[in-house]
């Protein structure tokens, strides 16, 4: 295959590639330092990257991808056990780390190789390498379980960037801007080594703040990538932040992903900024499998159209195709096509489970389709799918819904068992105000009056904050009906 980087294994020039904080490499930099790193490495297993938010982390990743080696980042935050699963399942043969980072204790049997970003090598000719070699094992969380690697090849990550450039004109003379970690597919895939594949380039803020986002995008930066919480801490901060409302109008591209971003954070920023968010849907197996294009309509709620090359469908509970889009019948999304991971590590049986007889990798994930092809996520098949009546419905929409009430600042929707209807609506409310928050018939009349009487919440739980993952995901399993 073609070179991951053609922009380092070519002639890299002196254009800044990376920037995290106040430090920098140029193109010609990183690709002298990947390459010391490629040069230790050789082409053995695959080896472990203590993901810290650094310049160290993306020399790192890009050596070993160079040298044709897996990489297996590795969240710095993960406790003692799942750290040790997931050593003992990927079985690195080597960790490497930033000078000066300490370490746990699970890691100190294998060898450390500390990342020089000062030091240079001749660039790996990472031509050799085949599509279908692993390029990454990135470990998905366990909801039921312990965490499964999922081996993403070298033509899953250039097919879902390519894509992607080509749904975002992303180019050479984009920089990106973000604060997302590097153990994550959002950023690490698509924040560091999307700019890199492209010639562009990246610059990390550390610690997400607005007055940093706001600082890069007004010097000239033209892309910004968020999750939900990172918006809506803009749609926040933006009346009483003017440079920082100039700044996102300036911008070339403002994308959020990861999990939904709620519609009313979609027209808070929009109303402030002129500028639309535009929203895509990947996950760790697939990367990424649409979005709304820069070309296209930003509508907000939804998650675009399918990217190039992947083929993506809706079916039934029983696996029946769905073949006329309404925009209202719920299906689970099924994907296939060159962006998909070749299977779990080790898990033969989690790997067959996934995939149809026939090559199509079930997500998990409820949506429905409009008729013009624009995909709108309703939630997990798990978690997020609600019988309630003799109805299908959605915890995406309901939650869509309380929010756009004044007095409703998060709000999380799940399903219990009823008696009666087979599972009944529950909303777990942040209000703006815990001193006063609104009454639990007010909240159901709002979204009857929005959505349908079948969708109101019959049980409304007030709290002080939801649980979130490190990506601000909600983490529904947490909430307790008790």
């Amino acid at each position: 295959m073609t070179s991951l980087f053609p922009a380092l294994t070519g002639d890299p020039g002196d254009q800044v590639a990376l920037r995290f904080g106040d430090r920098s490499l140029t193109c010609a930099r990183l690709a002298a330092a990947a390459g010391a790193v490629g040069g230790r490495l050789g082409r053995g297993g695959p080896v472990a990257v203590w993901a810290t938010p650094s310049l160290e982390t993306a020399v790192a990743v890009v050596g070993a991808l160079l040298a044709g080696v897996a990489a297996v980042p590795l969240n710095p935050k993960s406790g003692g056990k799942e750290l040790g699963h997931i050593l003992s399942d990927s079985a690195p043969t080597a960790v490497l780390a930033a000078p000066g980072d300490e370490l746990p204790a699970a890691l100190r049997d294998f060898e450390r190789i500390d990342v020089d970003v000062r030091a240079t090598g001749p660039v790996p000719d990472d031509r050799a390498a085949g599509d279908d070699d692993p390029a990454l094992i990135v470990y998905t969380s366990g909801t039921t379980g312990p965490p499964k690697g999922a081996v993403l090849p070298r033509r899953a990550v250039a097919s879902t960037l390519d894509a992607l450039a080509d749904a975002w004109q992303w180019t050479g003379d984009d920089v990106l801007v973000h604060a997302l970690p590097l153990f994550h597919v959002h950023g690490l895939v698509l924040g560091v080594l999307g700019p890199l594949r492209r010639g562009g380039s990246v610059r990390h803020l550390g610690r997400f703040d607005t007055e940093g986002v706001a600082r890069e995008l007004g010097a000239g930066a033209t892309m910004l990538f968020g999750v939900p919480t990172m918006y809506h801490r803009i749609a926040q901060a933006l009346p009483t932040e003017p440079e920082l409302a100039r700044a996102l109008a300036g911008a070339r591209l403002l994308v959020s992903g990861s999990a939904a971003l709620p519609v009313h954070d979609h027209e808070r920023i929009a109303a402030a900024t002129g500028r639309r968010v535009i929203e895509r849907y990947g996950m760790t197996e697939t990367l990424m499998n649409t979005s709304v294009r820069a070309d296209g309509e930003p509508r907000a709620g939804t998650v675009g159209v399918p990217l190039p090359g992947v083929e993506l469908r809706l079916v039934e509970e029983d696996g029946t195709p769905i073949t006329s889009y309404d925009g209202d019948t719920v299906g689970e999304i099924q994907v296939r096509g060159p962006h998909l991971f070749t299977g779990y590590l080790n898990r033969p049986d989690a790997t067959a489970a996934a995939f149809t007889a026939d090559g199509w990798f079930r997500t998990g994930d409820m949506a429905v389709r409009d008729p013009d092809g624009y995909v709108r996520i309703v939630g997990r098949k798990a978690t997020d799918l609600i019988k309630s009546g003799g109805y299908k419905i959605g915890a995406g929409e309901i939650e869509n819904a309380l929010l756009e009430h004044p007095g409703v600042r998060e709000a999380a929707v799940t399903g219990e068992p009823d008696a009666d209807l087979g599972e009944r609506i529950v909303a777990w409310i942040v209000p703006e105000d815990s001193g006063g928050p609104p009454s639990a018939g007010e909240l159901a009349d709002h979204v009857a009056g929005r959505l349908a009487p079948h969708k109101r919440p019959r049980v409304v739980h007030f709290l002080d904050a939801l649980p979130r993952n490190d990506m601000g995901k909600i983490m529904k399993r947490a909430l307790s009906h008790d």
